[in-house]
C-alpha cells in the first residue's frame, strides 16, 4: 500500500492560453513535499495532471496503488495557481471525491484552498494546509499515523465534529537549504520536452531560488509564501542547476521566484558560484526596476547567463503606480530597460489595465511607454481582485456575480472599473497591435541602416506591418465608441 500519492489541480489543457503557450512546467511545489516525506521514509508517488485534461483519471491510479492519503498539493511557485481559476477548482472538488470514495484521507494545499477552505472541507477534504506546507503535512501524517489529535498542529484547517477549525498559522521556513532536492524523479520529463518540442521553443525546466516577496504592492496576494522573504544558498541553487543540466540534459531554466536576487550580494555570488563550477546556463526571471539598478546586479545578472527578465512594469503613469502601493517610478522603467538592452539582455513588461481610477490618459501614457520602451515581450491583463488583498477589500462589493476568472485568459472586468470589459479586451488587442506597429518601424529602420543584420522574426515583423496599420485603426475607433458604456 503507497503512503502517499501526491497530485495538483492545475489542468494545462483546460486553460487555453496556456496550452497553446506549449511552455508546461513541472509542479515544483509539489515536488518539494514529496521529497521532503520520502526523505522521513514514507513512500509517495506523484499523480502529474499537468499535461492532462481528465480530472477523472486519478481514480485508476488510486485503485492501483491503494495509497492511505492523496494530498492535492499545489505548485505555490505557478502564479496560475494564484488565480483560483474556477475550472481547476472544480478539478479540485472531482478529485477529492475520487480520493474519499477510496478511502484516503484527502489532504489539500493550495492558494485556492487557503482562501476558500469551507468550500474545500464542504466538497470533502478532510484537512486544509494554509501556508508553506512542507512541514505542516508532515506533522499531519505522523499525527495520523500516531492516531494524535491534529489541534496543535499549525497551519491546519479541519472539520472538528460539526464546526470548521482553524488553527494558527505556521512561520515560514527560514533556511531553504534544509530541504532535499525536489523529487524531479516523479516527472516524465521526456513528455513535457515533447509539448516544448511542439511548440517549436527550446526546453526549459524551473527552479525556485527563493520564497515570499517583501513589497507590499496592495493587489498582489501571497497565500502561500507569505510576505517574508527567504532564499537558498547560491551553492544550493549552483548544485540543483548542476543536477538538472547533467541529468536531463537542459541548460535553460525559468526562475519562478516572485522577486529574483533581493537578498544583497546573493546575484553577485550566484556569479561567481557558476564560473567556480565552470556552468553554463541560460534562465530568465522576473524583478523589480528598482532593484535591477542597484550597484552592479545588472552587470553581474548578466556575466551569469541572463537572457530575458520580466518586470512588473504595470503602468506608465506614477498615479496609477502609486494608487498600487509598486514603490517603482516610471522614471526608473526607462533607465533599467535601455541598461538591460544595453548588456543584450532581453526585456519583457507585465501590464495591468483597469485598475481603480484609471483614466483615457493614463492608458495612453502606458501605451506612450510601450511604443517607446519597445520591449521584446509584453504581457497585458486587467487588474484581479485576489483575496487578501488590499485592493480586493476595495472592490469586493462589486464581484457578487463573478469572483474568479474560469481561465487565464479570461479577462473579465470582476468589478465596476472606469470603462467595461468589452472596452478592456479590445484594449488588449489594440495594444499588442500598436506594440506590433513600432517593433516593426524599429525593424524598417535598421534595415535601411544593415539589410543583412535582421532576423526573419524581424522580416516577418516589417511584412505583418501592412496588417496592424489598419487593424489597430479599426480596434482604436471601437475604443472610441465604447469607452463610455458601462456593462
Amino acid at each position: 500500500m503507497l503512503d502517499i500519492l501526491f497530485s495538483h489541480s492545475y489542468y494545462y489543457p483546460l486553460d487555453k492560453k496556456q496550452w497553446d503557450n506549449k511552455t508546461p512546467y513541472p509542479p515544483l511545489g509539489t515536488l518539494y513535499a514529496a521529497s521532503l516525506m520520502r526523505s522521513k521514509g514514507y513512500e509517495v508517488s506523484l499523480f502529474d495532471t499537468n499535461l492532462r485534461s481528465d480530472s477523472e483519471a486519478i481514480e485508476s491510479e488510486i485503485i492501483e496503488n491503494k495509497p492511505r492519503f492523496l494530498a492535492i498539493y499545489d505548485d505555490g511557485f505557478n502564479y496560475l495557481t494564484k488565480m483560483c481559476l474556477t475550472t481547476m477548482r472544480e478539478a479540485a472538488f472531482k478529485m477529492i471525491a475520487l480520493g474519499k470514495k477510496h478511502g484516503c484521507t484527502v489532504v489539500v494545499c493550495s492558494s485556492d484552498s487557503t482562501d476558500h477552505f469551507e468550500k474545500y472541507i464542504e466538497a470533502g477534504a478532510d484537512f486544509i494546509i494554509q501556508g508553506e506546507g512542507e512541514i505542516t503535512l508532515l506533522e499531519l501524517v505522523q499525527a495520523v499515523d500516531k492516531e494524535d489529535s491534529p489541534n496543535a498542529i499549525k497551519g491546519l484547517v479541519f472539520r472538528d465534529e460539526e464546526e470548521i477549525k482553524t488553527n494558527p498559522k505556521r512561520m515560514v521556513l527560514r533556511d531553504l537549504d534544509e530541504l532535499p532536492m525536489p523529487a524531479w524523479d516523479l516527472v516524465d520529463i521526456d513528455a513535457y520536452k515533447e509539448v516544448w518540442r511542439s511548440g517549436h521553443k527550446e526546453f526549459t525546466l524551473n527552479i525556485a531560488t527563493t520564497r515570499g516577496c517583501p513589497y507590499k504592492c496592495n493587489w498582489c496576494a501571497k497565500p502561500i509564501y507569505g510576505n517574508r522573504y527567504n532564499s537558498h544558498s547560491p551553492q544550493y541553487i549552483t548544485k540543483h542547476l548542476a543536477f538538472l543540466k547533467e541529468n536531463f540534459g537542459v541548460r535553460k531554466f525559468w526562475m519562478c521566484d516572485d522577486i529574483f536576487g533581493l537578498k544583497p550580494n546573493w546575484v553577485q555570488e550566484f556569479n561567481s558560484c557558476l564560473q567556480e563550477e565552470q556552468l553554463t546556463i541560460s534562465y530568465y526571471i522576473q524583478s523589480r526596476v528598482d532593484l535591477l539598478l542597484k550597484g552592479d546586479t545588472i552587470d553581474a545578472l548578466a556575466a551569469s547567463g541572463l537572457e530575458e527578465v520580466w518586470v512588473g512594469a504595470e503602468s506608465g503613469s506614477q498615479k496609477i503606480l502609486d494608487a498600487m502601493d509598486k514603490g517603482t517610478q516610471v522614471e526608473q522603467i526607462y533607465t533599467a530597460t535601455k541598461l538591460l538592452k544595453e548588456k543584450k539582455i532581453k526585456v519583457a513588461f507585465f501590464i495591468q489595465f483597469g485598475y481603480l481610477d484609471e483614466t483615457k490618459e493614463d492608458i495612453e501614457k502606458t501605451v506612450r511607454m510601450i511604443k517607446e520602451l519597445l520591449p521584446d515581450n509584453l504581457g497585458i491583463s486587467v487588474s484581479y481582485p485576489l483575496p487578501g488583498t488590499k485592493f480586493y477589500e476595495k472592490v469586493k462589493d462589486d464581484l457578487q456575480l463573478k469572483a474568479n476568472w474560469t481561465d487565464s485568459d479570461d479577462l473579465a472586468m470582476m468589478f465596476q472599473g472606469t470603462f467595461n470589459s468589452a472596452y478592456y479586451k479590445k484594449l488588449h488587442r489594440y495594444v499588442h497591435k500598436e506594440y506590433r506597429k513600432s517593433q516593426a518601424v524599429a525593424n524598417f529602420k535598421s534595415f535601411f541602416k544593415n539589410p543583412f543584420s535582421l532576423s526573419k522574426n524581424a522580416l516577418r515583423s516589417m511584412v505583418l506591418y501592412f496588417y496592424y496599420v489598419p487593424s489597430a485603426l479599426i480596434d482604436r475607433m471601437f475604443l472610441k465608441k465604447v469607452q463610455h458604456t458601462n456593462a
